[in-house]
C-alpha cells in the first residue's frame, strides 16, 4: 500500500522525517537521543538551507505550521526547503490535493490521528523482538502488532467509506480507492482469521523429514484442521476405542528436554514468524509513510486557519515553466511578519513579467527588506505546493533560490565583512544554475559606494547573462542608477513609498532610483522632539548633551 500524497509516482523520504522529528523532540525535552552517524548526510536539504532559514525567517513559518508537532515541523522544513524545482506536474498535483484538504480539514485530521495513534500504540507493544533470535518471541510480537494495526486499518477503511466520495483530486481519489480495494471486508476478515490461527491456542502441528545422521529436516508448519463434530463422532469417542497415536511426555524437571522441544518448535514456526514479522513491518511502514505525507497538509491547514482568523488573504498560485519569466502578484505580504504582529500587514502589487532584474530602492525603514523577504517566502511556498500569502500570485519556477544578505561583523575576527561577503557570493556562484533566483539585500555595502557598486554591477550583469533572475535591495545610488541607464526593458525599478510628511507607506511603487535614502526623516523623528538637548561641539558636529 502506498499513500502517494506528495508525489504521483514515488514515496516521500518518511523514515528520515520521523527520525528528524524524534531528534527534535529529544532536543526540546532534554531526552537522550542516539543520532545515526550518517543522519546529517541523509537530510536531503540544499546546501544553503541555513542561510535561507536565517534570511527569510523560516523558523517562524515552520513553527506556525507545526503548532508544536515535531513531525509536522520537520516534514514542512524538508518539503519547503527542498522544493520540486522544475516539476510543474508535482506542484499542481499537490495543489489539487491541498484544495481538498482545505475543504475537508476535519477528515484529513482524522486520518492523521489514525496514523499517529497506530504508530504510538504499536511502539508500546514493540520490545525489539523483531530482531530476536527466537521465532516464538518474533511470532508473538508480530501477532500483537498486527492485531493493533488491524484495528487502525479498519478505521482507515471506515473513513474511506464515509468520506472518500467528498474528495475530487487525483491524489485523494487514488488513495481512497486503494483503501477500499486493498482493505476490503474479505481481506480484513482473512487477516483476523490468520492471526487467530497463529496464536496456536491448541498447540502447533508440525511435520519433518529425516535428514543426514537422522536429524530433522524440512520442518513444515501445518494448519490444524477444524474438527467436525456430529452424533456419530461423539458416539465413537465415547464408546469405541480411540485411534492409537504416538506421543511422549516430558518430566516437569527435564530442562534439557524442554529446551530441545522448544528448539523444534522454533524451527517449525520460523518461516511463519519471519513472514508475519515482515508483514507487520510493511504495515508499520505504511502508517509511517501516511503520517509524514499527511503532516505536510496538516501544516498547511494549521497555517491557513491561522491566517484566515486574522483576515489575511491566501491563494493557490499559478506556476509556469522557468523559461517564461512570469512574476506578477497582487496583495503579497510577508507571512513571517504577520505571524509576529497583531494588526494586518500591508500587501504589495507588482508586475515583473519578463524582467530579469528588479531593483528596490527608497527611504530607510520603508519596508524594502520585508518586501524582499515576502518574495522569497512566496517562491518557496509555491514550489513546495502550498498556497501563498497574497490575493493572487503567478510566477515561473526557479531551479534554486539563493540569498545574499548583509551579515554582522565576524565575532571570530577571521575575516572582514567585505571579505566574508565575497566568499559567500563565490559559494552562490558555484551553486547557481540558469533560471535560478537570487535575493540581494544591501550586498557589498561593507566597502565604499564606488567599489561596492562596481563589484555588484559586474556580478549581477554576469548573472543576468546566465538567465538568473535577481531582486536587489540597495542604498547605493550609483549601482541603481547605472542599471537604470542601461535598462532595455528587462529591468524593473521599485521605490518604497513615502508620504509628503515623510511617513512610510510600506508600499512598493514603480519609480527610478533617487540619490537619497531620506535619512533626514529618521533624524527628525529621533531628534526633533527635543532640540534643546542638542548643541554644536567644537568640531562643528552636533552632539547630544
Amino acid at each position: 500500500m502506498k499513500a502517494r500524497l506528495l508525489y504521483r509516482d514515488r514515496d516521500f523520504d518518511w523514515q528520515w522525517a520521523l527520525q528528524a522529528a524524534d531528534e527534535r523532540e529529544a532536543e526540546r525535552t532534554g531526552r537522550r537521543y542516539n543520532r545515526h552517524a550518517d543522519f546529517d548526510a541523509r537530510r536531503g536539504l540544499p546546501w544553503n538551507a541555513e542561510a535561507l532559514a536565517a534570511d527569510l525567517s523560516l523558523t517562524t513559518l515552520f513553527e506556525a505550521i507545526a503548532q508544536q508537532d515535531d513531525c509536522v515541523f520537520e516534514v514542512a522544513r524538508k518539503v519547503v526547503l527542498s522544493g520540486v524545482k522544475s516539476d510543474l506536474d508535482t506542484i499542481r498535483y499537490r495543489q489539487d490535493i491541498l484544495r481538498d484538504c482545505l475543504d475537508h480539514p476535519e477528515i484529513v485530521r482524522a486520518l492523521y490521528k489514525v496514523a499517529v495513534e497506530a504508530i504510538e500504540k504499536q511502539r508500546s507493544h514493540y520490545l525489539g523482538s523483531f530482531l530476536s533470535r527466537f521465532a516464538d518471541s518474533l511470532l508473538r510480537d508480530a501477532v500483537e502488532s498486527m492485531t493493533v494495526f488491524l484495528t487502525f486499518l479498519r478505521k482507515l477503511r471506515e473513513i474511506a467509506d464515509s468520506h472518500g466520495q467528498s474528495f475530487v483530486s487525483e491524489g485523494w481519489t487514488q488513495f481512497f480507492a486503494m483503501l477500499k480495494h486493498d482493505l476490503d471486508d474479505d481481506y480484513l476478515a482473512l487477516v483476523q482469521d490468520h492471526l487467530e490461527v497463529l496464536k496456536f491456542r491448541h498447540g502447533e502441528l508440525l511435520s519433518a523429514q529425516l535428514g543426514k545422521a537422522n536429524k530433522g529436516a524440512h520442518y513444515t508448519l501445518h494448519r490444524v484442521p477444524p474438527r467436525k463434530w456430529s452424533w456419530h463422532t461423539w458416539w465413537r469417542e465415547l464408546f469405541f476405542e480411540k485411534r492409537a497415536v504416538y506421543r511422549f511426555e516430558l518430566h516437569p524437571r527435564d530442562e534439557a528436554g524442554a529446551q530441545a522441544l522448544n528448539a523444534l518448535r522454533n524451527r517449525g514456526i520460523s518461516l511463519a514468524a519471519n513472514a508475519l514479522g515482515q508483514s507487520a513491518g510493511h504495515v508499520r511502514d505504511f502508517f509511517g509513510m501516511l503520517r509524514t505525507e499527511l503532516a505536510f497538509y496538516i501544516g498547511c491547514i494549521n497555517l491557513h486557519e491561522r491566517l484566515r482568523q486574522k483576515g489575511e488573504p491566501t491563494c493557490i498560485p499559478t506556476a509556469v515553466a522557468a523559461d517564461q519569466l512570469l512574476f506578477a502578484f497582487c496583495g503579497l505580504y510577508d507571512i513571517g511578519l504577520t505571524l509576529n504582529v497583531e494588526p494586518r500587514v500591508v500587501g504589495n502589487d507588482v508586475n515583473a513579467d519578463g524582467k530579469g532584474l528588479v531593483v528596490i530602492t527608497g527611504p530607510n525603514t520603508g519596508g524594502k527588506s520585508t518586501f524582499l523577504r515576502s518574495i522569497g517566502l512566496a517562491q518557496l511556498m509555491m514550489q513546495s505546493g502550498m498556497f501563498v500569502p497574497a490575493v493572487s500570485f503567478a510566477c515561473s519556477l526557479c531551479d534554486g533560490l539563493f540569498t545574499h544578505y548583509k551579515r554582522e561583523e565576524d565575532v571570530a575576527m577571521e575575516s572582514g565583512k567585505f571579505d566574508e561577503e565575497l566568499s559567500r557570493m563565490s559559494q552562490i556562484v558555484d551553486g547557481v544554475s540558469p533560471y535560478s533566483m537570487i535575493l540581494f539585500n544591501e550586498s557589498f555595502a561593507a566597502t565604499n559606494e564606488r567599489e561596492g557598486s562596481e563589484i555588484a554591477h559586474q556580478i549581477i550583469s554576469a548573472l543576468l547573462e546566465k538567465k538568473v533572475r535577481a531582486f536587489c535591495v540597495t542604498h547605493m545610488y550609483e549601482l541603481a542608477h547605472g542599471f537604470c541607464e542601461e535598462n532595455k526593458g528587462n529591468m524593473l525599478f521599485l521605490r518604497a513609498g513615502r508620504g509628503a510628511d515623510g511617513a512610510r507607506t510600506f508600499k512598493m511603487i514603480e519609480g527610478e532610483p533617487l540619490p537619497t535614502s531620506f535619512g533626514e526623516d529618521l533624524y527628525h523623528r529621533i531628534f526633533s522632539p527635543a532640540p534643546e538637548a542638542m548643541e554644536i561641539g567644537q568640531s562643528g558636529v552636533r552632539v547630544c548633551v
